[in-house]
């Protein structure tokens, strides 16, 4: 019996031996396979192509065991990664042709994670689910007419009555924000019902309100580039790309190349899609109003700034915003992607980066995170690129200051801490003779204004001398008074008023003691 004892113990331990081992080898592979999906796309001595053409096989061999896994992880990717949307949309492709019934689980998760986001509230990670979608009807895993009906359930949205007007204009923005992705394929195949949509969304954004608008302007003049509405901003720049014939020079689109592989491939259909009614506790995206700065003639050498119609100008700040929010809590590697945008050649880059951070800096009501992180990370960006962004922000502050005498008050304020801020990590150096002819205007004129409080801020960053010393002879005038401590007790009459107040407390006291006696004897 102890010898038996002792075997099956041996043989349990083998038992689980073997099983720790199969689990860890397991994990191993899953995490093999999440790092070669994630990495994809990033730089490499092998082209895009044959990346993800050996991707595709690799995944479709582990299917069988990692199904789960590989669907949770690429869509995961799509929505965390927006920017490489059309990677992943071409892997997904490849294995649909390989593998049609994983093609249609694939569909199936994505919807089911869309209408879990909507239905949480989650709406950016919603929007990139329906991008993500969208770009499956170019790799052939979806038929056009089944995406139309989608969207056009979406755009009806916008119609429904009782409901705030953040919701219907969110479902709009998020259908016009993938047409930059799938609008020339369903010009070519659906151009009618295309049509049909652009005509319905247009007579939404005619009729739409828009009091809103005068309360999120940065300046209350239009000029020299005009504020719009984002919403009718995007419509303005989905019009100049349907009149280019849906033809735009900024989206990646590695499923091209796979063209005659991914055209043989059987396409699934989306399910019936509706979206979760409106409840009173939802909270939708705000309003806003598309900040701009620049424009080509700001730009005078190298690549051209996209027009404000262009839709390249939306797709590349939408990308650069992204970048903020995925990496504002390190700013020294926030400053770092920003300035590895991967078309950096094609587009002044540093003037897109600036114009961009002063936008989620000057952001009404509020800006999305703490003010000073936008500082913190406009001066990182000095110190990696200090050949160009120190003379594009240069250029930035005098086009703002400049403009002051219109500037919303709450971002005037914002302007003041930021320029004050920046001036305390770079030795207080400026150019103020340049601004010498705000010392001739009035006092209360925002110009002279703005100045006196920077300096006023960079008083509190420094001290007294300092800050007189660095001001030119003329600007003598806005540099704060010597502040100087008041010791109460040694100003005159002091020593009166303090024995007066002794004096009271004392009698206070006693009678307040007389008061506790009595109680007591009571």
């Amino acid at each position: 019996m102890n010898r038996r004892r002792a075997y099956d113990e041996e043989d349990g331990y083998e038992r689980l031996h073997r099983k720790r081992r199969r689990v860890s080898e397991n994990q191993e592979i899953e995490d093999r396979l999440e790092s070669l999906i994630l990495r994809v796309g990033e730089k490499s001595s092998s082209s895009l192509e044959s990346n993800l053409e050996g991707l595709a096989s690799v995944l479709e061999a582990d299917l069988s065991t990692f199904r789960v896994k590989i669907l949770r992880i690429l869509t995961e990717c799509a929505i965390r990664m927006p920017e490489k949307c059309t990677i992943y949309a071409t892997l997904v492709g490849l294995l649909n042709a390989k593998n049609y019934n994983f093609g249609g689980e694939f569909v199936d998760y994505i919807v089911k994670t869309f209408k879990e986001n909507l239905k949480i509230g989650k709406w950016n990670a919603a929007r990139y689910c329906l991008r993500f979608i969208s770009d499956l009807v170019n790799c052939h895993v979806l038929a056009a007419s089944s995406l139309l009906t989608l969207l056009e359930t979406l755009v009806d949205c916008a119609n429904e009555d009782g409901v705030p007007q953040v919701r219907r204009d969110w479902f709009v923005f998020a259908v016009l924000s993938t047409l930059p992705w799938v609008g020339r394929e369903l010009y070519e195949k659906k151009e009618s019902q295309l049509d049909h949509l652009l005509v319905t969304i247009e007579v939404f954004l005619n009729k739409r309100s828009k009091k809103h608008w005068p309360a999120l302007k940065v300046w209350s003049a239009d000029t020299p580039h005009p504020q719009e509405e984002h919403l009718d901003c995007l419509w303005a720049q989905i019009k100049k790309l349907r009149q280019d014939n849906w033809s735009e020079k900024h989206i990646p689109r590695p499923y091209l190349a796979f063209d005659s592989v991914l055209c043989e491939a059987l396409q699934h259909t989306l399910p019936s899609i509706q979206p979760p009614p409106h409840n009173d506790g939802d909270t939708y995206p705000m309003p806003r109003v598309i900040f701009r700065m620049f424009d080509y003639t700001d730009c005078p050498d190298g690549p051209v700034l996209p027009g404000a119609h262009s839709v390249e100008r939306f797709l590349i700040e939408e990308h650069l915003h992204n970048i903020v929010e995925a990496y504002h809590l390190e700013r020294k590697e926030c400053a770092a992607q920003l300035l590895c945008f991967p078309y950096k050649g094609k587009i002044p880059l540093e003037y897109c980066i600036v114009e961009v951070i002063f936008a989620e800096l000057f952001n009404l009501p509020r800006p999305r995170y703490l003010e000073i992180c936008y500082g913190s990370i406009l001066i990182e960006l000095c110190k990696l690129q200090p050949s160009t962004i120190p003379q594009v922000l240069a250029q930035a502050t005098e086009i703002l200051f400049m403009r002051c005498d219109t500037m919303n008050i709450a971002c005037f304020d914002r302007f003041v801490n930021w320029f004050a801020y920046h001036l305390s990590n770079f030795q207080y150096r400026w150019t103020w003779e340049d601004w010498e002819t705000a010392t001739q205007l009035d006092p209360d004129h925002p110009k002279p204004r703005f100045i006196r409080e920077v300096l006023h801020k960079c008083l509190r960053l420094s001290y007294h001398t300092r800050i007189k010393d660095m001001m030119p002879d003329s600007f003598a005038a806005f540099v704060p008074l010597k502040p100087e401590p008041i010791y109460k007790y040694s100003m005159e009459g002091a020593g009166m008023k303090t024995l007066k107040k002794l004096y009271l407390f004392i009698i206070s006291y006693c009678s307040y003691k007389n008061f506790i006696s009595t109680l007591c004897l009571h």
